[in-house]
């Protein structure tokens, strides 16, 4: 059994060395390139005003093409979103393309707890996925979408034309860590689960046939270089648990949305960028808990 750990452990570590070392960021297996998309969008439409505050647009009416586009006006120098289901903030607002007239806007109040990802967006409006994918975080891009793309439900909503275009402008407010980056941690301890890790970061947990400890512990598995955790601090995550006797996971954030809430007392003191590893002693009837958090950021606590 130590072998066969050890052989996961050094596997474990093979993954991380070799998604380290990429040239650049990718989305889907592609690298990531923003310049080959923007069309005429730049010409059909102005937008002022700062990142995160509501923009004052001006649409050059009609506008028309038959496939959606989008440019970035403002390149942040934030996380690159590189899946579909990468926790990120973003505001956003709509304009006819016929009429120029704003069709809906987001909230534009600052709150940055309002954490979803591209799959969450691209349920409300398909064309979206391909206007955020390899988005930074500090981004403003602004996308012209086809009625498809907008989605044929939200055209009816809004009584648009069957043909007419929509202008989009979003802030892409924050992005948040993919999964846990940072140097992998020696623990030495015995009779604890082994995790190993796909290139995406989705974790897969072995546990030992061996009794579960009377005793909490709490393990980091890889350091990351980020913020330090507050007691007081909310923070977003990826969290999987996994019952120690069956074996089998009980609940998981990953490929969903992530978790965002208040820091557990066991993560509190962690670094942005960690994973850890918890094992929950069995008490009060409920079975022990095997549990891998992946600290993916600290939400700025809003200006007063």
């Amino acid at each position: 059994m130590r072998k066969t750990s050890a052989v996961l452990a050094t596997l474990s570590l093979a993954v991380l060395t070799l998604t380290g070392c990429a040239a650049g960021p990718t989305f889907a297996g592609e690298v990531c390139d923003r310049t080959s998309h923007a069309g005429s969008v730049e010409d059909s439409v102005t937008v002022e005003g700062d990142l995160g505050e509501a923009p004052d647009v001006t649409v050059y009416t009609p506008v028309k093409t038959d496939e959606t586009a989008f440019a970035d006006i403002i390149t942040g120098e934030g996380e690159t979103l590189t899946s579909t289901v990468q926790p990120m903030v973003l505001d956003i607002a709509f304009y006819g393309g016929e009429s120029g007239e704003k069709l809906y806007e987001s909230e534009y109040n600052g709150d940055t707890s309002r954490v979803h990802n591209i799959s969450y967006w691209a349920q409300r409006s398909p064309g979206l996925e391909s206007v955020l994918e390899c988005a930074t975080g500090g981004s403003r891009v602004v996308a012209v979408l086809t009625p498809e793309d907008f989605g044929e439900a939200n055209v009816e909503a809004f009584g648009l034309a069957k043909d007419e275009n929509i202008v989009a402008v979003v802030d892409v407010l924050d992005v948040y860590l993919a999964h846990a980056e940072g140097a992998s941690q020696f623990n030495d301890a015995r009779g604890l689960p082994t995790v190993v890790r796909a290139p995406d970061g989705t974790p897969g947990v072995i546990i030992p046939d061996s009794a579960a400890p009377e005793s909490a512990v709490t393990q980091t598995l890889i350091k990351g270089d980020g913020a330090k955790v507050e007691k007081e601090s909310t923070i977003v995550t990826n969290i999987m648990a996994l019952g120690w006797d069956d074996k089998t996971v009980t609940s998981s954030t990953w490929g969903a949305e992530p978790n965002i809430g208040p820091a557990a007392k066991e993560l509190v003191g962690a670094t942005v960028g960690s994973q850890l590893l918890v094992v929950v002693p069995a008490a009060d009837g409920n079975p022990a808990t095997v549990i891998v958090v992946d600290i993916l950021g600290i939400v700025p606590v809003p200006e007063q």
